[in-house]
């Protein structure tokens, strides 16, 4: 009687393998990504209508920063995933520190396209803001 290899089974098992080692490369790059996509800092240009100086600033997300009368604050900002075409989206709380009626009332509170700044306008006398970059 002659000995028959099982070669099944290896080939089986190299195939597991090889299909575990796609699931994890394909699940690990995905999750890379999105990280990628969010940022940390929001860039925002701040116009002063009587001056008309600009003014680049940038916001740590979660951070209230204090601008002329305003109180500015980035609370998330992102990135899109296609570099043809891309788009700069953030999540701003802006307060006017000049208003001292009701000061937890935002002048805006919204998300901010960089795209498309007339989306979600931001209205104020004195000042114009637009986002510029989140990274």
């Amino acid at each position: 009687m002659e000995l028959k290899k099982n070669i099944k089974v290896g080939k089986n098992k190299f195939n597991l393998l090889f299909l575990n080692t796609i699931f994890i490369l394909f699940f690990s790059h995905s999750s890379y990504a999105i990280e990628n996509l969010e940022g940390a800092f929001t860039d925002v240009k701040i116009l002063d209508k009587i001056s008309s100086k600009n003014n680049l600033i940038s916001l740590k997300n979660s951070e209230e920063l204090i601008f002329g009368d305003l109180a500015i604050k980035s609370m998330k900002c992102k990135n899109s995933e296609f570099d043809d075409n891309p788009e700069v989206t953030a999540y701003i709380q802006v307060r006017d520190l000049t208003n001292k009626d009701n000061n937890e009332v935002f002048i805006f509170n919204g998300w901010m396209f960089s795209s498309s700044p007339s989306i979600n306008p931001f209205d104020h006398p004195v000042y114009d803001i637009w986002l510029v970059k989140c990274y």
